[in-house]
């Protein structure tokens, strides 16, 4: 079922330029842009201090959702959907293995966190950016769907403990959220 959900998704690709370039810019640039988003609200998120607080716990999730999936990839060697026939590939291949995906884990730990923290501003715009950086790594022939779904459950962990461990008004937040 995976394998079939992943062909029909990467089938509509290369049908039509233009979608096929969207897709291929938001796989490249889709993380990034939330990135630095998560940044703007540095210095223009309201109130401060709650704002500043859910950007280090976005950050802190976005890495600590990257840690775990090496972890994984210790033990998880699934093969790319393009080299298993499945999928055609629209952007360069890559030599890691394809589970979880990384860009999964990227975006919607900035998600979690974000609204795990209580973030309201943005979130709409967040949840659909990662959302279509998901849905575009399976569309350029990159990950199998399961792999997405692997990378927003790895992404969901990190984004709780983080939640759990990293806590607002202790002096470590009050420390990290007075820089700048």
């Amino acid at each position: 079922m995976d394998s079939s959900i992943t062909s029909a998704i990467n089938s509509l690709s290369g049908k039509i330029a233009l979608l096929d370039t969207a897709m291929i810019g938001l796989s490249t640039f889709g993380v990034p842009v939330m990135v630095a988003l998560i940044v703007a609200q540095w210095w223009l998120g309201e109130p401060r201090p709650q704002s500043r607080h859910a950007c280090i716990a976005a950050g802190a999730s976005f890495l600590l959702g990257l840690a775990l999936a090496q972890i994984i990839l210790l033990f998880a060697h699934r093969a790319r959907p393009y080299d298993a026939g499945v999928s055609h590939l629209l952007v360069a291949p890559t030599v890691d293995w394809s589970f979880p995906s990384d860009h999964a884990i990227a975006s919607t730990s900035i998600i979690f966190a974000w609204a795990l923290h209580g973030m309201r501003r943005w979130l709409g715009l967040l949840v659909m950016l990662a959302l279509l950086v998901c849905f575009s790594r399976v569309f350029v022939g990159m990950h199998y769907v399961t792999d997405i779904l692997g990378g927003m459950a790895v992404a969901l962990a990190a984004a709780l403990i983080v939640r759990t461990v990293y806590r607002q008004e202790t002096k470590l937040d009050l420390w990290l959220t007075s820089w700048l």
